[in-house]
């Protein structure tokens, strides 16, 4: 009898979960229609405008607000910090990189970028005109705290 119920739960939770997959269009994206091949989506056009965007949740990298194509970043070169090292940010009025990326794991200072933060497009993406799949709600705490 055991195993009669066992299975009847597995089969319940099966059917419960292919029906809100099969409904849910976002999950399966492909509109219901799984036998028909859909185009790709149009590559995002990349913004070079160097104005930076509001971060869409807390503790977010900042978003890259220029072209990088082409830039190497590799064991033996960071086109990166060519303009936004501490040692040349006067000079390009680029934003230094946070001190934090100064800082090996056991929290000592650095003369130059740790290496866990040597690769910047591990966590920065350069800015797109894409359109959101999903609205973001995210409401930063300083408008939270002023009450808006």
């Amino acid at each position: 009898m055991n195993a009669f119920k066992t299975l009847a739960l597995v089969a319940a939770a099966a059917f419960a979960g292919a029906t809100a997959i099969a409904s849910d269009n976002f999950a399966t994206l492909r509109d219901g229609a799984i036998a028909q091949e859909k185009d790709a989506p149009r590559f995002a056009k990349v913004e070079n405008n160097d104005i930076k965007r509001k971060r869409a949740y807390p503790m977010q990298p900042p978003t890259i607000p220029h072209k990088i194509d082409g830039y190497q970043v590799d064991l033996n070169v960071n086109r990166c910090m060519a303009c936004h090292s501490r040692r040349v940010t006067e000079a390009t009025q680029a934003p230094m990189v946070s001190v934090t990326h100064y800082m090996d794991r056991d929290g000592n200072f650095l003369a130059d970028v740790s290496p866990r933060r040597y690769f910047c497009q591990q966590c920065h993406v350069t800015q797109t005109d894409a359109r959101p799949v999903l609205a973001n709600e995210f409401v930063d705490i300083d408008e939270l705290l002023q009450g808006r």
